[in-house]
């Protein structure tokens, strides 16, 4: 393995000091930028303000999750800082307050000044990304996944919806020192580091298609497949009841849309008492579903991240609904140990963005590698 190229520190969310923790785990820096990706049993507003006060002069931004990885792999209740350090390092953050009313050309062209900004300070660093974390609630991050892409040009995007565990109650954003819902934030960087931005996922589309026949895709609600009510279509698929369907079973039995050439995951989050089906991305009318089949989790990881030769880190957003799917096929602790084995940190999200899609149930992330390695 390479030196790693980032600096992690975890902590438990109910500490009494956990920014203080934080920052004695991280060591001095300097740090370009801190992420900290929280459980949201966490103060986020005390942890918001304080970070400020610890990292003064730093870029500080994160958010709520649905579980982090951590030193261990998988992890509950902590809250977990990765420092990219200023030697490797450059970073402009671009924040998006209000989701409800993205203002596209004003967005656009600061996302085009702050790459030019970065391009200008360290004209001798080659790699580069953006990686947005968004309010997981807000029902919003196709439309901005599309407006960052417009404002991107080449660089490489990806990055996570904010979780709330299972709750799906609220979920928040940290940037500048505060706590935001319906809101989102970006950080361009730029490094010395090698660069290879990645999406996997471990699904196989079937023969089995259906037809979205009545939807609400500004809710993101399904009420009819083929024309039946929505979770009896789709438990009638499966060969069960409506009233058998769970969180496992959505996430056990996905289904995919395919877009320009390739086949996006659209996954369930759960079922209303009415059997309508609520999705965590982007549905309409007409769409064409085939059911999905996974392959074996641990072993597919494994491949994938063998396959990105050996970084010296690597920043990822995963899926809940992975993270479920390993829980009940007793595959928790193999995938914690895959993870820690490829010195991944990051969180677990309600959705991921990857260029110009917010998708489902996929592991998206950037693989960092030291210069000359």
């Amino acid at each position: 393995m390479t030196e790693p190229v980032l600096q992690r520190a975890e902590a438990a969310a109910w500490g009494a000091d956990v920014v203080g923790e934080l920052a004695r785990g991280l060591g001095p820096g300097p740090f370009a930028e801190v992420l900290l990706f929280c459980s949201p049993r966490a103060d986020l507003a005390a942890i918001a303000a304080q970070a400020g006060a610890v990292w003064p002069g730093v870029r500080i931004v994160g958010c709520t999750t649905a579980g982090e990885i951590s030193g261990v792999g998988y992890a509950e209740g902590q809250v977990v800082a990765v420092g990219l350090p200023a030697a490797a390092f450059a970073v402009e953050t671009v924040f998006v307050p209000d989701l409800s009313r993205i203002a596209r050309e004003a967005l656009v062209a600061e996302l085009i000044r702050a790459r030019a900004r970065l391009a200008e300070a360290r004209p001798g660093w080659a790699g580069e990304f953006a990686f947005v974390l968004v309010d997981g609630l807000s029902l919003r991050e196709d439309e901005l996944a599309a407006t960052l892409a417009t404002g991107l040009g080449p660089v490489p995007l990806f990055g996570g919806s904010a979780g709330d565990g299972l709750r799906f109650g609220a979920t928040f954003v940290i940037a500048d020192g505060r706590v935001w819902r319906d809101a989102a934030v970006v950080s361009f960087v730029r490094t010395s580091c090698g660069v290879k931005v990645f999406s996997l996922d471990h699904l196989v589309p079937s023969e089995v298609r259906m037809v979205v026949t009545d939807a609400d895709p500004s809710a993101r609600i399904v009420r009819q497949i083929n024309a039946e009510p929505a979770a009896l279509a789709y438990a009638r698929l499966l060969g069960k009841d409506a009233g058998q369907l769970t969180t496992f079973t959505f996430a056990a039995h996905p289904v995919v849309v395919r877009l320009g050439g390739r086949h996006h995951v659209r996954s369930i989050q759960r079922m209303l008492p009415n059997g309508d089906l609520v999705f965590f991305s982007a549905i309409d009318e007409g769409l064409v579903l085939r059911l999905a089949e996974p392959m074996n989790m641990a072993r597919h990881l494994e491949t994938e991240l063998d396959r990105l030769g050996q970084p010296g880190a690597i920043l990822a957003c995963d899926c809940i609904l992975r993270r479920i799917e390993a829980e009940e096929k007793q595959l928790y602790g193999e995938l914690s140990r895959i993870l820690q084995r490829h010195r991944v940190t990051g969180f677990s999200t309600y959705g991921e963005q990857f260029g110009a899609l917010h998708v489902n149930q996929t592991m998206t992330g950037v693989a960092l590698y030291p210069k000359g390695a």
